[in-house]
């Protein structure tokens, strides 16, 4: 079961801020049909406080895994017919990758949907751990090489931050990258997920990144892939 937070939940004044900005956040919505994207998956961004200072948790797959194999993501994945919604899905996913019990999380908003390169409809889910010194991770082995963790503000900051400029679908964009040293080890956060997370600290810190964030263009890749698809059919 998916827990929704009440008022007082969140375990400090830091949090509790945050969750006020997700809260007034209305998500925009992403025009992409089921024929361009008829899969969906969520992410969970998981909220914690650490020293006053709010910080999100990672994972690194696992290279043994077909698709981004050793690449840094949220916990999420696909959506199983019995979930309820995008909520479900992330939480599900998370409890089955790192072990996070769904009890000890509250979810707070959805962010408008991502669309990943291989078509997939990506939801971003925000929750908050009220109480981090709870949580003792056990990561699916299978999925998930390590788990880290980062301050949510470095991704509006310019520092530690690079980003190169790709074309998509007739239309360009921003692929940022951010480097990060978490206990002796070095990790490199990119392209959907470095993307999600901008717009989760854009909207909890009320302020834009440090350096141009350029996002894709999704109604003009669906009108670019809607155009191919009738080329093809005629």
């Amino acid at each position: 079961m998916v827990s929704i937070a009440r008022d007082g939940e969140w375990g400090s004044a830091t949090l509790t801020r945050a969750v006020e900005q997700l809260r007034l956040y209305k998500a925009a919505e992403l025009l992409i049909d089921d024929q361009i994207a008829p899969k969906r998956a969520a992410v969970l961004i998981c909220l914690f406080e650490a020293a006053g200072e709010i910080r999100v948790i990672l994972t690194k797959r696992a290279v043994s895994l077909s698709t981004h194999s050793g690449e840094v993501a949220l916990p999420g994945g696909k959506r199983d017919e019995s979930d309820a919604n995008d909520a479900a899905t992330a939480v599900r996913e998370a409890y089955e990758e790192i072990g996070l019990e769904p009890a000890s999380i509250q979810v707070v908003a959805s962010l408008e949907p991502f669309l990943s390169k291989h078509f997939l409809r990506v939801t971003p889910v925000v929750a908050i751990l009220p109480d981090a010194q709870s949580f003792v991770p056990c990561c699916n082995q299978a999925e998930v090489e390590s788990l880290f963790d980062a301050p949510l503000e470095m991704f509006l900051r310019d520092e530690k931050h690079r980003s190169e400029q790709h074309n998509r679908c007739g239309g360009s964009y921003m692929l940022h990258y951010f480097e990060l040293e978490y206990q002796g080890n070095k990790y490199v956060i990119w392209g959907l997920t470095a993307a999600i997370l901008i717009r989760a600290a854009s909207i909890v810190f009320q302020r834009p990144p440090e350096f141009e964030e350029f996002c894709p263009d999704f109604r003009s890749i669906h009108r670019y892939l809607v155009k191919q698809i009738a080329m093809k059919s005629s």
